[in-house]
């Protein structure tokens, strides 16, 4: 049950599950993606400001739901966003 409540918060599935309601997990998606989207613009203000708003956001929704980033502290998103741009461009 806690895969798919992490596959549904981070984007990878929209199966509601079980014993959640649609709205609340929504709710927690969106908390989930500005807190990734803080920390790495926090170090990385130009990537940013290069890319532009539209492709910030789908670089940012692609690495919420992509990455392998397992750290319940938002503070370690920087090496998993690292990562995911080298696996990326790989």
């Amino acid at each position: 049950m806690a895969d798919a409540f992490y596959d549904y918060v981070r984007g990878r599935s929209e199966t509601v599950p079980p014993g959640y309601s649609e709205a609340g997990l929504r709710v927690y998606r969106h908390l989930v993606y500005l807190g990734a989207c803080q920390m790495v613009e926090a170090h990385y203000p130009d990537i940013r400001a290069q890319l532009g708003e539209a492709p910030w956001q789908a670089l940012m929704e692609a690495f919420v739901r992509q990455s392998q980033w397992s750290s319940h502290f938002y503070g370690d998103i920087q090496d998993a966003f690292l990562a995911f741009l080298a696996h990326e461009a790989a």
